[in-house]
């Protein structure tokens, strides 16, 4: 495909599909046109590109004819519907569910970790988990200069991950609480009678997100841990070709807007000092060290929104590994952008 691309958005309305739109833009992406599809719903809305208002149509079997990628950030129910449909047309699909990701055949890619695994695909390309993601982008040179043995994550993650409809609610709660009690004395003793008070009733999450964290992400599976904690598991072996990798994770939400954060424990297999990872992380694409404590300088999910890189520090040496070969550190990353849509068009530009 050396050449510019015609480019379809699926779920181009959605808090992802409209940031894969203005990334194509910002990053000046070789649009040779782009179609923009949703949902009956939102056909005669417009999106704005490069200038120019273009409008939503709906999807459907047809809408891939004559299109050479396909951005898709719809669900994983809209995706697997419309696969056959997208490749049958000639057309590559870039998928930000997670419909495909574990499947042998379909790549999952993060363009920092793994570019080459993107070339063997056979119609579809999956975008990782956005925690994946942001996790990857700092681990995986760390991985190659001193062969990663084992990750303890701790995730919080911003109400973005349940897309607008998250962060709305993160607003409207936020406001709600605040004007139903009266004062900080009453909402801190009795939290969820002012919020019961207030009539905000959870619907993007399962409980209340302002003013709290919960450790509940995605469906609780069998061996007790959450499908959210278990892709960070499948997922890292996956793209790492670990496939014997010890991971372990716990997904907290919280209530931040759109940025994610990752508290990781990492084992090596050769003692590893702070001073190494540092100088490894400055020269690693898709990061930034932030770490001076003595000036209050780490990774903050505020500093993070907006920008597509990984924001890492809080890197010091593991005290309860005697032999050198443990480091922790923090992470921050944009849950929209490099998390999903920066993601998947980097993906695209490999092509």
């Amino acid at each position: 495909m050396n050449r510019p691309l015609r480019v379809a958005v699926a779920g181009a309305t959605g808090a992802v599909g409209v940031e894969m739109v203005k990334t194509l833009e910002a990053r000046k992406f070789p649009v040779a046109s782009l179609k923009l599809l949703a949902s009956a719903r939102s056909v005669g809305k417009t999106v704005e590109f490069c200038g120019e208002k273009i409008a939503v149509e709906e999807l459907g079997e047809d809408s891939f004819k004559g299109v050479d990628v396909a951005l898709f950030s719809a669900g994983a129910g809209i995706s697997k519907l419309f696969r056959k449909a997208v490749v049958d047309s000639g057309c590559v699909m870039v998928d930000n569910s997670s419909a495909f990701r574990m499947e042998d055949d379909v790549p999952l890619v993060v363009p920092e970790v793994n570019p080459g695994d993107a070339a063997k695909h056979n119609g579809v390309i999956a975008n990782p988990n956005c925690t994946t993601i942001i996790m990857l982008v700092a681990v995986a040179p760390l991985h190659r200069a001193f062969g990663l043995r084992r990750i303890v994550a701790a995730t919080y993650q911003s109400a973005s991950g349940a897309g607008a409809k998250g962060m709305n609610e993160l607003y409207e709660q936020t406001r709600a609480l605040l004007g139903a009690a009266s004062g900080i004395d009453e909402l801190a003793r009795s939290y969820r009678a002012v919020l019961e008070r207030s009539g905000s009733v959870p619907t993007a999450f399962s409980d209340p997100i302002a003013f709290n964290v919960f450790p509940h992400i995605d469906v609780f599976q069998p061996n007790g841990y959450t499908k959210e904690e278990m892709k960070m598991v499948n997922e890292s072996r996956k793209i790492l070709h670990l496939p014997e990798l010890r991971v372990s994770c716990t997904s907290v939400r919280v209530p931040s807007l759109r940025a994610h954060s990752e508290s990781l424990n990492l084992e090596f297999s050769r003692k590893v000092s702070p001073e190494e990872v540092r100088g490894t992380l400055a020269k690693a694409p898709g990061v930034i060290v932030v770490d001076d404590p003595a000036s209050l300088k780490y990774p903050l999910p505020i500093d993070a929104s907006g920008r597509g890189e990984v924001l890492a520090g809080r890197i010091r040496q593991d005290v309860s590994n005697p032999d050198g070969t443990g480091i922790d550190m923090f992470v921050s990353g944009d849950q929209l952008l490099k998390g999903a849509a920066l993601n998947a068009v980097q993906i695209a530009e490999l092509l």
